[in-house]
């Protein structure tokens, strides 16, 4: 390393645990470039994503509600940037980078379809002749190809930690064919705590906002989530210090107290787990079980939550309604190209001629629920003529 890379943040990998990665001891990037003087590479990796087009979509991709619903739910993009947020927040505490565990959480929903998962179940269908689809190698596919923004290489260019937090799940058929980032599943051994941070990061955030979502909708109602024990606990907790508070700001006091617990929870879970295990190292924590993990009482409530949302808000029947509206609009399209790939944009017509099945998935993948949407329209409303 450079004295003028030295200089520039002398105090980053101090700060680190012993067991957190570093990107001074990173395998690196696919292409060579040089050191920025500035930067830390984790740091240019999040710069990267977040002027990447793919990350610029996802304010106009689906979490629950279809994007032209309401301009107050989540989208893809809200949902990036709180868990990047929540992963921070565990990560200081942790002392694990949260440079790395921020990139991750950004970049993790880069490939996800329009519609949320009605666009990828329908998407996987469409293309289960053809090697299928999942939205977490598609989004390390957009990574390390699909981006188009430098002279030097296809993709982003990114870290290997980053890309292989971005990788979640794997198949072993997928995991031989993808190179360093397959290797732990080949392997069996765990990605970085920053990756497993993310993860869980992204499950906290989830399920929590989708409660604020549900309601404020409507589809669900108070007295439901009193049910569940760990939303009457902390409401509980709210109404007896702000009694008489509107039903607006008891929900919001709600959830922040539950994601509150949530986080420290994850933090003495997890520092327990590696004081246990005896992780010194990151090769340690390869060979570890996974160490970022709620508590067991905690686990069984988050898990109770998942369960309720599941039941009561994905299979609401006006959100059945949206996802059957869903599914149809990307089947249809990709029916549509697949029978004749002319109808595709210039760019794509060309990667269709190496690889047609894939090159749809590429573009339905990459659009916003509005634009394909319209492109439904123009392709089969007669008054689009």
């Amino acid at each position: 390393m450079s004295a003028k890379r030295k200089l520039a943040h002398p105090l980053e990998e101090a700060s680190l645990a012993s067991y957190a990665a570093r990107d001074s001891t990173s395998p690196g990037r696919r292409y060579k470039e040089d050191k920025s003087a500035s930067r830390s590479e984790f740091q240019r990796d999040r710069d990267r994503i977040i002027h990447s087009t793919a990350f610029r979509r996802l304010e106009y991709k689906t979490q629950v509600f279809v994007n032209h619903e309401g301009d107050l739910f989540r989208t893809r993009l809200t949902h990036s940037l709180e868990v990047a947020q929540i992963a921070r927040s565990i990560a200081r505490n942790l002392r694990l980078n949260e440079d790395l565990v921020e990139a991750i959480s950004l970049a993790h929903d880069l490939g996800h379809t329009p519609f949320g998962h009605a666009g990828q179940d329908a998407l996987n269908l469409s293309m289960k002749p053809f090697g299928g689809f999942e939205h977490n190698l598609q989004s390390l596919r957009v990574v390390d190809k699909l981006e188009e923004r430098y002279g030097a290489f296809d993709g982003l260019n990114l870290c290997f930690e980053t890309r292989e937090g971005i990788l979640k799940h794997c198949s072993l058929k997928n995991a031989r064919q993808l190179g360093d980032v397959g290797v732990r599943f080949i392997k069996r051994q765990q990605p970085s705590l920053e990756a497993q941070l993310a993860n869980l990061a992204d499950e906290i955030a989830y399920n929590n906002h989708d409660i604020d979502d549900g309601l404020r909708s409507g589809l669900l109602k108070l007295d439901q989530m009193m049910e569940l024990s760990i939303f009457s606990r902390h409401a509980a907790h709210v109404d007896e210090r702000y009694p008489g508070l509107v039903e607006r700001r008891l929900v919001l006091e709600t959830v922040r107290r539950m994601i509150n617990q949530l986080i420290v929870d994850v933090i003495a879970t997890t520092s327990s787990r590696l004081h246990a295990q005896g992780v010194k190292t990151l090769d340690d924590v390869r060979r570890a079980p996974p160490m970022v993990a709620f508590s067991d009482d905690i686990r069984r409530e988050a898990d109770e939550l998942k369960r309720f949302l599941r039941d009561n808000l994905y299979r609401h029947f006006q959100v059945e309604r949206m996802t059957a509206k869903a599914r149809r609009i990307v089947t249809d399209l990709f029916s549509a190209f697949h029978d004749n790939p002319r109808l595709l944009p210039g760019d794509h017509q060309e990667r269709a001629r190496e690889d047609a099945p894939r090159a749809i998935a590429d573009y339905i993948a990459g659009m916003t629920d509005r634009y394909a949407i319209r492109e439904h329209r123009r392709l089969f409303a007669i008054a689009e003529l």
